[in-house]
């Protein structure tokens, strides 16, 4: 993987939330959602940020007791795994968000060990989240109501 590289959310498929320590990912167009926890909800905030792989790998090697070839290998490793869910895509060209260089820091090394991130994959609600409304939205996002359905109601 080339190491300056950046890769951005694959949105509006794709909808995502960092919740203490797990990010919890939903492609909205296969149904299937997605946790990362530790080391790789870290790696999906900065990929989400847009950090480079470079910057990454020098955040995980700040924050973990880590190589940089180790920390390298576990991104390259979870970076496919993403890319093949279509979780992410490539950022070829045009501007970066803005983003603070918090964005991309970390504190200092807590002694832990770096752990290998682990995409897991739940099918279960695929159904469900297919047929979701959420779906359906117009610009105003979710939820309100589009203009002519249940006549007589007002949205709230």
């Amino acid at each position: 993987m080339q190491t300056g590289h950046r890769f951005r959310v694959n949105t509006p498929d794709v909808t995502h939330e960092v919740i203490d320590d797990e990010a919890v990912i939903i492609n909205l167009e296969s149904g299937h959602y997605y946790s990362l926890q530790g080391s790789g909800a870290e790696i999906w905030t900065l990929l989400a940020a847009q950090a480079s792989i470079d910057e990454i790998v020098a955040t995980l090697t700040r924050r973990y007791e880590c190589e940089p070839s180790e920390a390298r290998s576990a991104i390259d490793t979870l970076v496919g795994e993403l890319r093949a869910e279509n979780l992410i895509v490539s950022v070829d060209s045009g501007p970066l968000h803005d983003r603070s260089p918090a964005d991309v820091s970390a504190p200092t090394a807590t002694g832990r060990a770096l752990e290998r991130p682990a995409l897991q994959k739940f099918t279960d609600m695929q159904e469900l989240l297919l047929l979701d409304p959420i779906h359906d939205v117009d610009e105003r996002g979710w939820p309100h109501r589009n203009v002519g359905d249940d006549a007589g109601r007002t949205a709230r």
